[in-house]
């Protein structure tokens, strides 16, 4: 083997890249980020506000943990449900998941 080509090779600076592409490299990184995760969270964060906001007494709704009931009081943050004749339950209104059409529970 020829040792003077890798001692040569090795002595040999190394090319300088330019900073604008290494910034422009971030740049689109952080437009990937933002277009794929960041803007549709937000998004869905909106709608789930908006939603939250809209409850009424007699909405059906099902809970994040997949109960269903009928809104039979609202109160600030919290609500309360009848998830079967005279069983009523208090739950912060973050907990709902989505709001059923009307008659929904009685078909189940």
């Amino acid at each position: 083997m020829n040792t003077t080509a890798f001692t040569l090779a090795a002595a040999a600076p190394a090319p300088q890249t330019n900073p604008l592409i290494t910034l422009v490299m971030f740049g689109g990184l952080f437009a990937f980020m933002y277009f794929l995760i960041i803007r549709p969270q937000r998004k869905r964060t909106k709608e789930h506000a908006e939603l939250v906001n809209s409850l009424g007494k007699g909405d059906e709704v099902v809970m994040t943990s997949g109960m269903l009931g009928k809104v039979t009081k609202l109160d600030g943050d919290y609500l309360e449900i009848e998830v079967a004749d005279n069983v009523l339950l208090k739950f912060q209104r973050a907990a709902v998941h989505a709001v059923l059409p009307k008659g929904t529970i009685k078909s189940i």
